[in-house]
């Protein structure tokens, strides 16, 4: 039990550390500024963080006294629309710190006392690893919007490294056959990454690497933008609407240069670096321009997981063992995704690389539950998703905490957002 509760704290004061490094290199104009309709005010974030907290592990798992109550409806992500957030009485800057401190120190003492067994939500602390991830997810976003903000850069992190050879394969081809999708027994999964179940998959080739920024570049050149033929219907009219001429903080200088806004910075694109910042539609574009498609949901995680000598699914590429700074870029280590290639230590056994870490990865697949899914521990967490609009995303980005971030884990967004930390690579029938 020890251990569960030390590993437990860990993500927790990680995940708490995060928040705090997010909000606090700001003033408090920054704070409480909304810097797109697409992302709630940094303070609001913050609060939200400790009004899930305080729900899940103060009131149901500890059995304890509201710290708040009167605020639970300010912080319902269901009931407020980012966009309209900032008209809203929020807790300001120190009254939210103020809070999140309050709820934390009452969590310790829960976290202290919990047997880690009853209830499925206390069972291998599960509700203590579901508020870990919720903070880290709730981070994330929050450094899509520091990306977002104008201003000076405030966040400062070390270079990514470079790869020590370029990788010579462009393609890896996955044997057809079935494997195990999703997952029963990791005690930490949520609610879609479930049940286990078996899925055949016909052969096919995946790109060894994601798509690059070069690669990118060439597809703009040959006029990938303008050729209505390599768009879906619904793709060319929205390319149309919001005039997208390239990845979302691409400006080009009229000689054939990109440059690109990075977290206040403006600096030359990396040619050999994943595309970022593109939406479902152009990554659909340029797979259609390249001859090949997006893969499918099961397509990218046998790849990402499945072991040929064995024929088991395992927790990551290189295995079961927990992500380290050799085998993925993860948890805001670096504040950009590594050149193409690089982690060879994190590549799956048939050879693909950076399956986990540097950019999340659109996938075809639309958001729905697997065979048996049930809700747990509510319905709007996952549910209240399916049969929307949404596109399925894989492999988590740099932003991406280790906690919440496995070859199981599922994002969703919607085919337009380009401010996710959002790349891809592409597949081939065979």
């Amino acid at each position: 039990m020890s251990g569960l509760r030390e590993q437990l704290e860990s993500a927790l004061l990680r995940a708490r550390h995060r928040s705090h490094a997010l909000t606090d290199c700001v003033d408090d104009s920054d704070l409480v500024a909304q810097h797109s309709p697409l992302m709630s005010p940094l303070v609001w974030d913050l609060a939200h963080i400790g009004s899930q907290e305080e729900l899940w592990l103060i009131r149901d798992v500890g059995g304890r006294e509201p710290v708040r109550r009167d605020i639970d409806d300010l912080y319902d992500a269901f009931k407020h629309a980012r966009s309209t957030r900032p008209t809203l009485p929020l807790l300001g800057p120190a009254e939210a710190r103020r809070y999140v401190g309050q709820v934390r120190d009452k969590m310790w003492d829960v976290l202290d006392t919990s047997r880690f067994r009853g209830r499925p939500l206390e069972h291998d602390g599960f509700a203590f690893a579901m508020i870990a991830q919720h903070e880290q997810q709730h981070d994330e976003t929050m450094l899509a919007t520091h990306q977002l903000r104008k201003g000076q850069s405030v966040l400062t992190a070390p270079d990514v490294p470079r790869p020590a050879a370029p990788v010579s394969e462009r393609e890896t081809v996955i044997p057809a056959g079935g494997f195990t999708m999703g997952t029963s027994d990791d005690p930490w999964a949520l609610d879609n990454e479930r049940p286990a179940h078996r899925v055949h998959v016909a052969e096919f080739a995946i790109d060894t690497v994601p798509v690059s920024n070069g690669d990118y570049a060439a597809f703009i050149d040959d006029g990938g933008y303008r050729r209505r033929e390599l768009w879906s219907d619904r793709g060319w009219v929205h390319r149309r609407e919001s005039g997208l001429e390239a990845p979302q903080f691409w400006t080009g200088d009229g000689g054939g240069r990109w440059w690109r806004h990075r977290f206040g910075v403006l600096e030359p694109v990396p040619p050999d670096e994943p595309v970022m910042h593109v939406c479902w539609f152009e990554a659909d574009a340029y797979a259609r321009w390249a001859g090949k498609r997006l893969p499918t949901e099961s397509e990218w995680e046998k790849a990402a997981r499945w072991h040929p000598a064995s024929g088991r699914s395992r927790r990551f590429p290189w295995g079961d063992e927990e992500p380290d700074h050799t085998r993925a870029n993860l948890g805001q280590r670096h504040l950009a995704p590594a050149p193409v290639g690089s982690y060879p230590a994190g590549r799956s056994p048939l050879g693909v690389y950076q399956l986990i870490g540097d950019v999340w990865e659109w996938t075809s697949s639309r958001f729905t539950g697997y065979p048996g899914f049930a809700a747990f521990p509510y319905r709007e967490y996952s549910e209240a998703f399916f049969g929307g609009d949404y596109r399925v995303l894989r492999g988590g980005s740099f932003g991406t905490d280790p906690v919440a971030c496995r070859g199981t884990f599922r994002n969703w967004d919607h085919p337009i957002r380009r401010q996710i930390f959002a790349g891809f690579r592409c597949a081939r029938d065979l």
